[in-house]
C-alpha cells in the first residue's frame, strides 16, 4: 500500500474511533510515519469465523479495539434480526482481561441501538456461566469477550446462537458479510442506556445445576489444590466445591485473583511449561489429592497427580479417559463424542459400554451439536459433563466430577493413575503427544501444509501410512476443514493449523496392546519411543 493511501485510511479510522487510549496511539503512528507498523494493522481485517474474533489488542483493522467490537456486535444484530429475532434477547458477558468490561458494554449498546434486547452479566465470570445463561434466559444468542489462555495483550469476542453453542457455518459467514456491510462507525446507533444487567440470579441457577453432575450421596473427600491462572474462575469453582460438600480447595494465592497482565505465567494455559510451577509447590507443601487449574475464561480444566515421585499433569486425553469411564460406571446413557485430535480410547470404552460414539471436527462448536449428546471432550482440556446445562466445555463441573472420581478411588486406597492402568489393560494403552509449533510468519504453517499434501510420508517411526487423508475434501462424516490425517498401523496423525493461535498443531496418538499389569512398564517405553520417532519423522516431512 502506497504511504498516501495508508495514511489516509488510518486517519479515517482514528475520525471515527471511540476509544482515547487507541485513537492516542494510532495519532503517534500517523505522525512517526510508522509505514511498517500501520502497514501491519490496516493490511486487512481481523477475519471473524467459527472462534469468533480473537487477536492483539490495538488500534486498527487487524487488532482487538473497540471499533472492531461495535462493527462485529453491528453485524450480528444485524444477522440475527434477519434470522427473524427482531426482539430477541442477547445475552453478554465477558472475563477479566484488559477492555473486556468495555468490549461487552459496548455490544450492549448495539445490541439495543438495533431494537434487540441486551442483559450483561454483573462481573467477569466464567465462559460457561454464560453459555449456561443463552439457554437459561431463552435468548436467541450470546456474546463471551474473552481470549481464554491466550497472551496478555490478546482479546476475543466469541458468539454462541440460541441453543448454547457456539455458532458453526454457514452463520460465521453470514455474520463475516453482515460485518463487512457496516460501512462507518456512525451508522451504527449506541444508546448510553436501555439494557439490563443481570444481578446473581443466573449465577445461582447455575452454581445449583452444578451439584446435578455428581451421583448422589458419592463420596466427597478428596483434597484438592487449585490455580485459577490469573483468571475468572476461583469464585465460582470454590461456590461449587462448597455447594458439593468438597473440602475446600488450598488456593495458589499468586495466580488466585483476576489480572489482565497474567505476572505469573509466560502463557495463562495450564499446558504450557511451566505454567504449573507454583501449584505443583503448594501441593509438595500441602499433600492434596489432586491438583486442579482452570484456564482463565475456566471453560477449561486440567489435573495432576502424585505418581510416586513428584506432581504429573494428566494430558486431556487422559482426563477424557477417566471421566468417561466414571460416567459409564455411574450408568449414564446417551452419546458419547470427542473431536478428531481426541484419543480413540474414548471410542473403545463407548463401543465396550454399548454407548453411541461419535467423532466431530476440532472445538466445541462441532461437540456441542452431537444428537443425543451424554459426554464431550477434547484433548486441549476441554470437556463437557452436563450438555443439558452447558452446550460447552465447563471447567468448574468438570473439576467437580473429576474430584468425585478421586474421592471414590480414595475411599478404595486407589488413585486416577491406577483407573487409567486399568483402562490401559482392557482396551490397549493408548498414548499421545502434540508436536506444536508457534511461528510468527503465518506462511511457514501454509508452506509446512502444502509440503505434506504435495509430499505425504509412507511410513513414520517404522509404521506404514495405511490411509492418507485431506480433510479439506470432508469425508463420510465431516465436513470440510484444513487438515491431514494419516492411519498408521498402530498409530494415528492429524495435522492442522491452530484456529486460534499462530501454531501448527500436530496430534500423535499410538496403541500398544498391553496383556496384564506386569506388562505396563514395558508398553509405555515403546509408545513415548515410537511417539518421539514420529514426531521426529513428521517434523522432516513438514520441513519444520
Amino acid at each position: 500500500m502506497q504511504d498516501d493511501a495508508l495514511i489516509a485510511q488510518a486517519q479515517a479510522w482514528l475520525a471515527e474511533d471511540p476509544d482515547p487510549d487507541t485513537r492516542e496511539e494510532l495519532a503517534r503512528l500517523i505522525d512517526a510515519g510508522d509505514h511498517a507498523e500501520l502497514t501491519a494493522r490496516f493490511s486487512g481485517t481481523l477475519q471473524f469465523g467459527t472462534a469468533g474474533l480473537r487477536g492483539e489488542l490495538g488500534a486498527g483493522p487487524l487488532r482487538m479495539n473497540r471499533s472492531v467490537v461495535i462493527r462485529a456486535a453491528a453485524g450480528l444484530a444485524a444477522y440475527l434480526k434477519k434470522q427473524g429475532h427482531t426482539d430477541g434477547l442477547v445475552v453478554i458477558g465477558y472475563d477479566a482481561r484488559h477492555k473486556s468490561q468495555t468490549f461487552a458494554q459496548d455490544t450492549a449498546a448495539v445490541m439495543t441501538g438495533a431494537g434487540l434486547r441486551a442483559a450483561v452479566l454483573n462481573r467477569p465470570l466464567p465462559t460457561p456461566v454464560l453459555a449456561f445463561a443463552i439457554r437459561h434466559l431463552g435468548a436467541v444468542a450470546g456474546v463471551e469477550v474473552t481470549a481464554s489462555h491466550n497472551p496478555p495483550r490478546d482479546n476475543g469476542y466469541k458468539v454462541y446462537l440460541g441453543d448454547g453453542s457456539q455458532i458453526v457455518p454457514p452463520a460465521d459467514a453470514e455474520i463475516a458479510a453482515e460485518i463487512d456491510a457496516v460501512a462507518s462507525l456512525t451508522t451504527v446507533p449506541r444508546p448510553t442506556e436501555g439494557w439490563e444487567t443481570l444481578d446473581d440470579t443466573v449465577l445461582d441457577a447455575y452454581l445449583a445445576r452444578t451439584t446435578h453432575v455428581l451421583a448422589e450421596n458419592s463420596p466427597r473427600t478428596a483434597r484438592t489444590v487449585y490455580t485459577a491462572m490469573h483468571g475468572v474462575g476461583k469464585d465460582t469453582l470454590l461456590a461449587a466445591f462448597e455447594r458439593a460438600g468438597f473440602p475446600a480447595p488450598a488456593l495458589v494465592t499468586e495466580q488466585a485473583d483476576p489480572d489482565p497482565e497474567f505476572p505469573t505465567v509466560a502463557f495463562p494455559n495450564p499446558e504450557e511449561p511451566g505454567a504449573m510451577d507454583l501449584a505443583f509447590a503448594k501441593a509438595r507443601e500441602t499433600g492434596p489429592d489432586l491438583v486442579i487449574a482452570n484456564d482463565p475464561d475456566a471453560d477449561r480444566c486440567a489435573a495432576a497427580v502424585w505418581d510416586g515421585a513428584d506432581w504429573r499433569m494428566l494430558r486431556g486425553d487422559e482426563v477424557g479417559a477417566l471421566l468417561a469411564a466414571h460416567l459409564v460406571r455411574r450408568g449414564a446413557t446417551g452419546t458419547f463424542a470427542e473431536s478428531i485430535v481426541s484419543s480413540s480410547l474414548l471410542g473403545r470404552i463407548a463401543e465396550k459400554a454399548g454407548l453411541p460414539y461419535e467423532e466431530t471436527l476440532t472445538g466445541f462448536k462441532w461437540i456441542a451439536r452431537v444428537e443425543g449428546l451424554r459426554y464431550g471432550y477434547e484433548e486441549a482440556l476441554g470437556y463437557c459433563v452436563d450438555p443439558d446445562g452447558v452446550r460447552d466445555k465447563d471447567g468448574i463441573t468438570a473439576a467437580l466430577l473429576l474430584t468425585e472420581l478421586a474421592s471414590e478411588l480414595k475411599e478404595d486406597g486407589r488413585t486416577l493413575l491406577d483407573l487409567l492402568d486399568d483402562l490401559a489393560v482392557e482396551h490397549g494403552l493408548h498414548a499421545t503427544d502434540q508436536l506444536s509449533v508457534r511461528v510468527k510468519d503465518l506462511g511457514l504453517i501454509a508452506s509446512a501444509m502444502r509440503r505434506l499434501r504435495e509430499q505425504p510420508p509412507t511410513e513414520l517411526a517404522g509404521l506404514r501410512v495405511t490411509r492418507a487423508e485431506d480433510l479439506t475434501e470432508g469425508t463420510e462424516k465431516l465436513p470440510p476443514t484444513d487438515g491431514l490425517r494419516y492411519t498408521l498401523e498402530g498409530a494415528r496423525v492429524i495435522v492442522r493449523p491452530s484456529g486460534t493461535e499462530p501454531k501448527l498443531k500436530c496430534y500423535l496418538e499410538v496403541v500398544v496392546p498391553v496383556a496384564a499389569r506386569a506388562g505396563l512398564p514395558e508398553a509405555r517405553t515403546r509408545a513415548t519411543a515410537l511417539l518421539g520417532r514420529i514426531k521426529q519423522d513428521l517434523s522432516e516431512a513438514a520441513g519444520i
